[in-house]
């Protein structure tokens, strides 16, 4: 009986050394060093530190006196949101309340967990955490003082808008417009 011949595996062939640079896939494709405009660069900023500390979208915080109200918001805000492992659902909602609010806030947490949820669209939070510390007091915004009248022309159409921040917002874009005469001049 003669032994099957004996197969050696084909040695690996090097392969060629292409300088890397971080960040970028294709080593051959040229490099980008242009100006890039700060309010390029923010969202990304932003949105990492978010999600380093847990949030997954940054709006709950700007607008937590909107999702539980101003009482509620005066005495909390939301320090982070913890989902497990893989999942964007069934998360922990850490929130930061006053001193003696702790427990009405312990009393109303099925109410706060409805409400984020509901500004989620779907059931993120599952449990709220409350850790007692100093909050901040809200600072109201306010919008700008409109500086030119809204041409008339444009003004009737607007009356009809309900929502008063919306309706201001565009008298000053339309106001704006209407300030402006031919190309804009870069001096």
């Amino acid at each position: 009986m003669s032994k099957p011949p004996v197969s050696l595996p084909k040695p690996a062939t090097p392969k060629p050394a292409t300088k890397r640079i971080k960040g970028r896939t294709d080593p051959d494709a040229p490099r980008e060093n242009r100006s890039r405009a700060v309010a390029e660069l923010l969202p990304a900023i932003g949105g990492a530190a978010f999600r380093r500390f847990g949030f997954v979208q940054s709006s709950i915080v700007s607008r937590w006196p909107e999702i539980v109200g101003a009482k509620l918001a005066g005495a909390s805000i939301p320090e982070s949101i913890r989902f497990p492992v893989g999942k964007k659902q069934d998360g922990v909602l850490t929130l930061t309340v006053r001193g003696a609010h702790a427990p009405m806030m312990q009393h109303i947490a099925p109410e706060i967990i409805e409400r984020v949820n509901r500004f989620f669209g779907y059931a993120a939070i599952v449990k709220v955490a409350i850790r007692q510390g100093e909050v901040a007091a809200p600072v109201p915004r306010k919008a700008p003082p409109s500086l030119r009248p809204v041409p008339v022309d444009l003004g009737m159409s607007l009356k009809g808008i309900a929502d008063p921040e919306l309706r201001a917002v565009l008298e000053s874009l339309a106001a704006g417009v209407a300030s402006t005469h031919g190309l804009p001049r870069i001096n």
